[in-house]
């Protein structure tokens, strides 16, 4: 069964939004010129960095639906890229529902056509900003059981709050509303791997209107406080895996899961 409504919403193609430079980077066609002009000027390595978020993602989730983890919330969804994150957990398990969220009105759009369950389960979209958690947490609860785990998660995302929007605390209060064996799935840009890559990165854009918090690793760790990291515990995006390990590659990507206690 797949939840949620789109409708017609209004897309402001004045100014680049990360969705949609994080689609032409990953070689999507649902962009505008503003993001393709912000996505040319980054380094060829922000395209690796994409597309090994992508992949830390699928592994992460299918190791989760292994587990028995049926309940998802993804927030910070992004385009539509197949597989998308139900497609891979309800392969595993066809009754698993899955939340998903984003502040941009393209990537609703596209969600009806494309995020759509396995008659077993569920799909969900809301049009909202991870900046106002309660909103996401009193949405998610009209479809997932708050009383049994869920997994959140966060790929590439808190890195488009810089410190000043206080990220650690938006992380804490959606944990929290999370019941005991909860998982937390994050990636993260690194500020401390690439430092001049990074530098460059923040600087293109900032250009395009779009502001950066870019973290050193155990700023990254922080997120994580409370919760006991799976193994390998925080490493870069190539170097997080359960079972096959994929091929050996540089990543300036941090990734991680977690349970709550």
């Amino acid at each position: 069964m797949t939840t949620g409504t789109p409708g017609p919403r209004k897309i402001d193609t004045s100014k680049a939004h990360p969705a949609r430079v994080y689609d032409w980077l990953l070689g999507g066609k649902d962009n505008y010129p503003v993001d393709e002009a912000v996505g040319e000027k980054l380094p060829p390595e922000a395209r690796d960095a994409a597309r090994q978020n992508r992949e830390f993602m699928r592994r992460a989730a299918a190791w989760l639906a292994e587990q028995g983890i049926d309940q998802f919330l993804d927030i910070g969804t992004g385009i539509p890229t197949e597989p998308n994150l139900h497609q891979i957990v309800q392969r595993v398990l066809p009754t698993a529902k899955v939340v998903y969220t984003d502040n941009d009105p393209i990537v609703l759009a596209h969600a009806e056509a494309l995020l759509v369950s396995r008659p077993e389960g569920v799909t969900d979209y809301i049009e909202a900003d991870v900046r106002r958690p309660e909103e996401i947490i009193e949405h998610a609860r009209g479809v997932l059981d708050f009383e049994r785990p869920i997994a959140m998660s966060l790929i590439a995302l808190m890195h488009f709050v810089p410190d000043d929007q206080d990220p650690y605390g938006i992380v804490r209060n959606l944990l929290d509303a999370l019941p005991s064996g909860s998982y937390l799935v994050l990636s993260h840009a690194s500020s401390d791997i690439f430092e001049e890559q990074s530098r460059r990165v923040t600087a293109e854009y900032a250009k395009g209107g779009i502001r950066l918090g870019f973290r050193t690793r155990a700023e990254v760790v922080r997120f994580f406080d409370g919760l006991d990291l799976v193994e390998p515990g925080v490493v870069t995006a190539s170097e997080w895996f359960r079972s096959t390990p994929p091929a050996p590659e540089e990543s300036g990507i941090y990734a991680a899961v977690a349970r709550i206690p």
